[in-house]
C-alpha cells in the first residue's frame, strides 16, 4: 500500500503513469486499456465529459477484437428508432468496449453494467457519475484527468471525488487488490497530484441545510407534519442538527429561520394561530399551522420558492399557450441544469423571446437574464418534442441525448402535475384542461391531434402517426377499420389487442 493513501476497504496499488515512460504506440489511455485486457482484467476509464467518453471508447474499440453481436443488438434497439449515439455505442460494444454517461437510456446503462459484471465488456469509458456507489469487477480505474471546468476555470476535483473514482478498483468481491492509475503529463504535475491526492486531506462534509432551498423545504415539512408548532420548537429542533453543530452561531440560525418563516407566510403556505405576526422577535411561543396549499406543496416535494413562482405565474392574466407553461416550469431550480445557449443560437433565441414575450407567465426575468434565456431554450426543446421531433433530431438540434431527454421529460411531468394541483387549490381551474393535455403530449411526444389514439394501450407516437396518416384519427376510426387492415398498419398482436380494448370499452 502506498504510504498516505487512506482506504480502509481494500488495498490499491496506486501508480502515476508518466506519458513519456509508457509505450507510445497508441497513447497512454489506450495502452493501459489494452494492457488490462491482455491480463484478463477489466477497467473503468474516467473522463470529464460525455463526448470524451464516447470518443475514448471508440478509439479503444478500434484496437479490440471482441464479438458481442447479440449484446450490441440489444443496446441498439432499446429505442424505437436508434440514434447516432445508439449506433456508436453498439459499434463499441461489439468489440467489448462501452461508454457510459447520463445521456444514455436507463436500459442501455443496465445492459452495459450487466455486461461488465458478466465479464463480456472489458472496458467502460465513463463520466464520474459511475463512481457513486457502483460495485463492479474493475481491476483498474484509469483517471485521464483530475480537472474539471468550474466558475473559476479549470480546477482540480475534490479529494473525496477522486477517492470515489479510485475506489471503484479492486472491489473485495472480485479482486484481492486493484490499481488506480492517474495520467500525469510532466514530473511537476506528477508531484502536484501526489501531494494533493495521496498526501492531502479529504474535504470537510457540510450540512445540506445550509442551502436555502433545502432549509425552506424542511421548515415547511416540519410545520406540516406537526413536529414543530412554534418558533421555539423550530429552534430546539435545529439546535440539535449537524447544521447547528457546524454553523455554531445559533443567533444567525434564528435569523435564517425567521426569514424563511416570513417567506412561507407571505406565500400563503403557513399562517399563525392568530392574526399577530408570529415571526416577530418576541413571539417565540406563537403557534403556526400549515395551510391547505402549503400541505400540498410538501406532498408534491416542491421547493416552496418554486411552488410560489408557479402559483404566481398561473395567476397571470394573458393569452396562455403551450410555450407559456413550458417556459414557466423550465425557469425553476428543479429543472436545472437548463440547456445553455450557444453563440450560434443567440439571435434565434432572441427572436423567439420577441415573439412570445407577451405570453410568458413570469415577470422580472431581467434580474437573471442568462437563466431566463436558458429557460427559453429549454422550453423550446420541449416544444420541439411535443411537435414530434425525433430523438435524433433533438440530439442534432439541441445536443440533448436520449437519456437526458427522458430525465427532462420526467421532471416536466412532475412540474406540470404540480401546476395542475396548485391551480385547483388556488381556484385557477382555467389552467387545468390545458395543463392536462400538455402532460399527455409531453409523455408521448405528440401533436394534439394524436391524443385520442395514444390513450389506447399499445399505441405510441409512431403507431398513432401511422394510423392518423392513413385516415384513422380517433376511436371511431379504429372501430370502423377491419382487423386485417389494422394488422397491416400496426402489426398482428397490437391490432388484436386494440380490438379487444375497443370491445371491452
Amino acid at each position: 500500500m502506498t504510504p498516505g493513501f487512506r482506504n480502509p476497504f481494500k488495498l490499491l496499488d496506486f501508480a502515476f503513469v508518466m506519458q513519456e515512460k509508457i509505450s507510445q504506440q497508441h497513447g497512454p489511455v489506450i495502452d493501459l486499456a489494452l494492457d488490462t485486457i491482455s491480463k484478463g482484467k477489466q477497467a473503468l476509464v474516467f473522463v470529464n465529459s460525455k463526448p470524451s467518453a464516447e470518443k475514448q471508447a471508440e478509439e479503444i474499440s478500434k484496437r479490440c477484437n471482441g464479438k458481442l453481436d447479440e449484446l450490441a443488438e440489444k443496446v441498439l434497439n432499446v429505442l424505437s428508432t436508434p440514434t447516432k449515439q445508439c449506433k456508436r455505442l453498439a459499434g463499441c460494444i461489439k468489440k467489448g468496449i462501452a461508454f457510459h454517461h447520463a445521456g444514455l437510456d436507463q436500459k442501455q446503462k443496465e445492459l452495459i453494467e450487466d455486461g461488465f459484471r458478466a465479464g463480456e465488456i472489458k472496458i467502460i469509458c465513463c463520466t464520474p457519475t459511475l463512481a457513486a456507489g457502483m460495485d463492479l469487477p474493475a481491476f483498474r480505474t484509469i483517471l485521464t484527468s483530475l480537472k474539471r471546468y468550474t466558475n473559476h476555470g479549470m480546477d482540480y476535483i475534490p479529494v473525496l471525488e477522486y477517492e470515489q473514482m479510485a475506489g471503484r478498483a479492486g472491489r473485495p468481491k472480485y479482486d484481492s487488490y486493484g490499481e488506480a492509475i492517474c495520467i500525469a503529463g510532466t514530473d511537476a504535475q506528477k508531484e502536484e497530484l501526489i501531494e494533493k491526492y495521496l498526501n492531502g486531506e479529504v474535504e470537510h462534509i457540510y450540512s445540506k441545510l445550509a442551502a436555502e432551498p433545502v432549509l425552506r423545504t424542511y421548515v415547511l415539512s416540519l410545520i406540516s407534519s406537526g413536529l414543530v408548532r412554534s418558533k421555539e420548537d423550530l429552534m430546539k429542533f435545529f439546535s440539535r442538527t449537524f447544521f447547528a453543530f457546524q454553523f455554531k452561531d445559533l443567533k444567525k440560525i434564528e435569523e435564517l429561520l425567521v426569514r424563511v418563516l416570513g417567506m412561507l407566510k407571505d406565500w400563503g403556505f403557513v399562517k399563525g394561530s392568530s392574526n399577530e405576526d408570529f415571526v416577530s422577535a418576541d413571539s417565540m411561543n406563537e403557534k403556526y399551522i400549515v395551510t391547505l396549499l402549503g400541505k400540498r406543496v410538501v406532498e408534491l416535494y416542491l421547493d416552496p420558492l418554486t411552488a410560489n413562482k408557479l402559483v404566481e405565474g398561473l395567476k397571470k392574466k394573458c393569452e396562455k399557450n403551450e410555450f407559456s407553461y413550458l417556459q414557466l416550469i423550465s425557469h425553476t431550480l428543479e429543472m436545472r441544469p437548463l440547456l445553455r445557449i450557444k453563440k450560434s443560437e443567440y439571435e434565434e433565441v432572441q427572436e423567439k423571446i420577441a415573439l412570445i414575450e407577451e405570453n410568458l407567465l413570469e415577470d422580472g426575468f431581467f434580474d437573471e437574464f442568462e437563466d431566463f434565456e436558458n429557460s427559453i431554450k429549454t422550453a423550446w426543446f420541449f416544444e420541439e418534442w411535443i411537435n414530434e421531433s425525433s430523438e435524433e433530431q433533438l440530439l442534432e438540434k439541441f445536443g440533448v441525448r436520449p437519456g437526458e431527454i427522458k430525465y427532462k421529460l420526467n421532471l416536466s411531468d412532475w412540474l406540470l402535475f404540480s401546476c395542475i394541483e396548485l391551480s385547483k387549490l388556488s381556484l385557477l381551474n382555467e389552467n387545468v384542461s390545458n395543463l392536462t393535455k400538455l402532460r399527455v403530449r409531453l409523455k408521448y411526444g405528440i401533436k394534439e391531434e394524436l391524443m385520442p389514439l395514444v390513450r389506447l394501450k399499445g399505441i405510441g407516437k409512431t403507431r398513432a402517426r401511422k394510423l392518423y396518416s392513413n385516415g384513422i384519427k380517433d376511436v371511431r376510426g379504429l372501430k370502423k377499420i377491419g382487423l386485417g387492415e389494422l394488422k397491416l398498419l400496426i402489426g398482428e398482436k397490437t391490432a388484436e389487442n386494440i380490438k379487444k380494448q375497443l370491445e371491452m370499452g
